[in-house]
């Protein structure tokens, strides 16, 4: 068996700003830490940060008063602060920062007047938040058909904005379609989908055309997995979306030749480790490659939390 596995892989720049908050938060302050929900979309790191103290909640008012939250790498809407500071919380955001981009891109052109269409997921937490910022300026775009149906309040005055996880192709159409439609349409300040999004996208389709199989590490709810199977399927390669070893089924195995691993942005490395390990021992001799289309060295700086903490329990006792 030939095992080819694809970098960049696996974690974003965004993924390790907001895990790195959850434990260093954890590391400092003896308070309860609470995340609101998933701090990124992968069961193994919930479980993980769970063990070490990090409690997933699904609601703000659920934390007792004087508590930690971290809001998600997801972002959320601009009311979850309001309600966390009236709970009498202290606020972690983990947002990642290309999301908080998108956030302001939407609050900006809704207050020079223009009508947004949004081009994300119906119900993902991402989506959610941006629209949040401005929803009487915006509407969701789920799909082609709904790009081709649309009909703004206004076209005067009319941009897009895009989900970070999308589909580079696919969203690369639903832009045409709108830009043919509305000529004058605007598009954001700087692209929106994510850097990582499209890197990894980039590598699967070149790993994609050199396997017979393609195995993709990530959650069935994180966008940016999913769109890393659909892209090998859409080469024409057989791909599964799996959350690890475990899940890898043996028919899938027969009768092929190689297979291809990658890894959505929110899923560990040791979680490649496991499949890798798993296809050795199946196939004793079995040649590993990595290949590597594309080159990513993003980075971001994780806040002085003692200053950003101290900060608000300041507000507070003035208050």
């Amino acid at each position: 068996m030939k095992i080819l596995l694809a970098k960049p892989r696996g974690f974003c720049a965004g993924v390790d700003y907001a895990i790195g908050i959850v434990e260093e938060a954890l590391r400092l302050f003896d308070e309860p830490v609470y995340i609101l929900r998933e701090i990124v979309h992968n069961k193994q790191i919930v479980q993980e940060l769970s063990g070490k103290g990090a409690k997933s909640i699904q609601s703000i008012e659920e934390i007792p008063k004087g508590s930690i939250i971290i809001f998600s790498a997801h972002g959320v809407p601009p009311e979850f602060h309001t309600r966390a500071k009236k709970q009498g919380l202290y606020v972690l955001d983990a947002t990642c920062p290309l999301v908080r981009k998108v956030h302001l891109e939407a609050i900006k052109f809704a207050r020079d007047g223009y009508t947004i269409l949004y081009i994300g997921h119906k119900g993902h937490e991402e989506a959610e938040g941006v629209i949040a910022e401005a929803p009487g300026s915006m509407i969701l775009i789920d799909n082609k058909e709904e790009a081709l149906k649309v009909s703004p309040f206004q076209t005067n005055k009319i941009a897009y904005l895009t989900q970070t996880t999308l589909s580079v192709s696919e969203t690369t159409e639903i832009i045409q379609i709108l830009k043919e439609r509305f000529p004058n349409i605007v598009d954001p300040p700087k692209e929106d989908i994510c850097y990582a999004t499209t890197n990894r996208q980039y590598a699967v389709s070149f790993l994609a055309k050199k396997v017979d199989l393609v195995l993709v590490l990530g959650s069935q709810n994180s966008s940016n997995s999913q769109r890393l199977r659909e892209r090998a399927e859409n080469i024409g390669t057989k791909a599964f979306l799996i959350d690890n070893k475990e899940q890898i089924q043996n028919e899938w195995l027969a009768n092929i030749n190689s297979v291809g691993i990658t890894a959505g942005a929110s899923a560990p490395e040791k979680l490649v480790q496991e499949v890798i390990n798993h296809l050795k021992c199946e196939f004793p001799e079995s040649v590993f490659e990595e290949i590597e289309p594309i080159k990513e060295e993003m980075v971001f700086p994780i806040p002085d939390l003692v200053k950003k903490i101290g900060s608000q329990k300041a507000t507070f006792n003035l208050a």
